[in-house]
């Protein structure tokens, strides 16, 4: 998948199978791309190497709370939302309330 952000356009990788939700970037160094979790409304950064920019969205891509620069051994929770995204830090700027765009 694809998302807009600062005008340019990242690779976001859906994470769907036990293994990629649970691992996400923990094996990983700092990337140039982010994750999504669907039906997922929670994280955790326990075992990762960087800070990581969190956004959980409702069914429409809407962030409804944001967490920036979570450090490793964190959980990040909001029990309304639908989906979390996760990027390294600094990679993206989204704010409460912005949809997060899906582009080709």
């Amino acid at each position: 998948m694809k998302i807009l952000s600062k005008e340019k356009k990242l690779t976001v990788k859906v994470c769907m199978s036990f293994q990629d939700r649970f691992f996400g970037f923990m094996r990983k160094k700092k990337q140039d791309y982010g994750l999504f979790f669907p039906k997922c409304h929670s994280i955790h950064t326990c075992f990762m190497k960087f800070p990581v920019d969190v956004y959980i969205v409702d069914y429409n891509n809407i962030i409804l709370y944001c967490k920036k620069q979570v450090k490793p051994w964190r959980i990040v929770f909001y029990k309304k939302g639908y989906g979390t995204y996760e990027f390294p830090v600094g990679l993206t700027d989204f704010q409460v309330g912005e949809r997060i765009k899906q582009t080709n």
